[in-house]
This record gives structure tokens, C-alpha cells and sequence, in this order.
């Protein structure tokens, strides 16, 4: 039997250390930081054998289908599948940026959205039966599903929402962006919640294409970490340990847990974010 591997995207700092440390801890198995950079991942397994932890890297840019690649062709020759994926690389965006609307609307989707998903799309085949997938994402996108047109709205929620039909929404985003009229289309002027509603959104799309799949007992869910005290948002009350709690929960459901599938949970508590209002009163960013 092959050994048990779990993967955390954009993990040399952060929320995303804070996950490897906790599945050092509790994971039976091998656990990878990745990084896009060698030598911050590399200082991260560093600081982490000082804690008598003992994890793995490997290089991952998720905006890069080549470095994608690379992983998925290092998991598979050397554990033959893959456990647990948590996506939690991501960009935003500081409040106080001078970059063009234009750019952060291309790059936040490029990276949160489409990243996210390059790497379920090349690692979902390696997912052995009981594994479990987590996407870090933020009220931030509920928050963003507030500011939206009706139209858009009851797209996003649809139950018969697809991936091509998701993906064309979050291209019609950047383009509309870029021709000036996306207010005028019901998109709000805010890339980073966009791009984390996409994420949100794919997630409970991948959770309905997995009720067909013959590999029993693959979860995915995604969730909001709160507030940390990262680079992202250096005030945050929260600790990286605290933030990466929900992420980390998700990631060790046990065998046959059932639920929760599809859903997007803070505090290790689903947020109904598909009845009006739900998640809409809480600021991330």
C-alpha cells in the first residue's frame, strides 16, 4: 500500500505554514509545503524540524500549468496518488493599491480562481478513494455575492451550475473590467471577492461531479480562515495556527464522515451562503 501524502499550496508562510504544522501533527503520512520560490519553502521545512516536525517540499506556482505539471508527475511516481490537497495559494490585492482596477481584477482571478483550479484539475486524478480537498477562500466572497446584480446572483447559486458555465462567468469578469461596463453588468468593483466567490462557487460545483465518481468518499469543501495576522492583512486578531484551524479540520474528516460536501464553513461552522444574506455582514480584507 502506498504511503499517505497531503499537498498545501502556497505554504512557506501563513495560514498555510500554520496547516503544515498542524498535519505534521495529526496527518498519517507525508505532508509537502509548496512554494513558488525553493529557497523561502526550503527555510520553511527549516523552521519546522526546529519544532521536531518533519515536511517535505516541492516548487509550485499555481499560475503556471509547467510547475503543475511537475508536481503531478512527482506524486504520482512517488506515491502512486494523493490524500489531501488544500489550496490555499492566493494573491490580494492592499486596500491602499495604485495598480489599474484592470490589473488586479486579471491577476486576483488568474491566480485565486483559475490557479486554484488548474491544480484540482491536474491533481483531482490522483485523489485516491477518502480523500479530502479544501480551498481556502473568505467571506470576502459572500461579502462580493452581496454587491452583485440579480442576474449574476442567481447564476452563481444555480444547483445546475457547471465548470465551463463558472469559468466563462470569471472570464466575463476580467473582460468586462477591462472594457469599463462591469458595474453597468452587475459585477461589484472588488477583484479579490470576485475572484474568491469563483472559488467558493467551484467548490460546490466539483462536490456535484464528484456524486458520480466511482472513488467513494472524496470530500470537498472550502472555507474562510477569519482574520489573521498575515501579510495579507497584518492586523488580523487571529494567529496563523487559529486561521488554519477550519482548513485543517477539513482536511482530517474521518473515514465515511458524509458531511460536510460542497460547503463553504467558517469556525468549522457551514455558512449558508446560498440563502440571501448569509455571510454578507463580515469584512476579511
Amino acid at each position: 500500500m502506498s504511503k499517505r501524502v497531503a499537498v498545501v499550496t502556497g505554504s512557506n508562510k501563513g495560514i498555510g505554514l500554520a496547516t503544515v504544522r498542524a498535519l505534521c501533527k495529526n496527518f498519517d503520512g507525508d505532508v509537502f509545503v509548496t512554494a513558488r520560490d525553493e529557497g523561502r519553502g526550503q527555510q520553511a521545512i527549516k523552521d519546522l524540524e526546529k519544532e521536531n516536525l518533519h515536511p517535505k517540499f516541492h516548487q509550485l506556482d499555481i499560475t503556471s500549468k509547467e510547475s503543475i505539471g511537475k508536481l503531478k508527475e512527482f506524486l504520482e511516481k512517488n506515491y502512486g496518488g494523493l490524500d489531501v490537497l488544500v489550496n490555499n495559494a492566493g494573491i490580494a490585492y492592499k486596500s491602499a493599491s495604485t495598480a489599474p482596477f484592470t490589473e488586479q481584477a486579471e491577476v486576483s482571478v488568474g491566480c485565486n480562481f483559475f490557479g486554484t483550479l488548474d491544480v484540482c484539475d491536474a491533481l483531482f486524478p490522483l485523489l485516491r478513494p477518502h480523500s479530502r480537498v479544501v480551498h481556502v477562500a473568505s467571506r470576502a466572497g459572500t461579502m462580493a455575492l452581496g454587491k452583485m446584480g440579480k442576474e449574476l446572483v442567481t447564476k452563481l447559486r444555480s444547483s445546475t451550475l457547471t465548470q465551463p458555465e463558472l469559468i466563462a462567468l470569471m472570464n466575463q469578469f476580467v473582460s468586462d473590467v477591462k472594457a469599463g461596463n462591469h458595474e453597468a453588468k452587475g459585477w461589484p468593483a472588488w477583484a479579490y471577492g470576485t475572484s474568491k466567490l469563483g472559488v467558493i462557487a467551484l467548490t460546490a460545483v466539483q462536490a456535484r461531479a464528484m456524486t458520480g465518481d466511482s472513488r467513494e468518499d472524496i470530500l470537498i469543501n472550502c472555507c474562510c480562515p477569519g482574520l489573521v495576522a498575515t501579510d495579507m492583512y497584518p492586523k488580523g486578531p487571529k494567529t496563523p495556527d487559529q486561521g488554519a484551524e477550519t482548513s485543517v479540520y477539513l482536511a482530517l474528516l474521518p473515514v465515511n464522515a458524509g458531511k460536510p460536501q460542497g460547503e463553504f464553513l467558517g469556525e468549522k461552522k457551514v455558512i449558508p451562503w446560498l440563502k440571501d444574506g448569509a455571510g454578507m455582514n463580515f469584512n476579511p480584507l
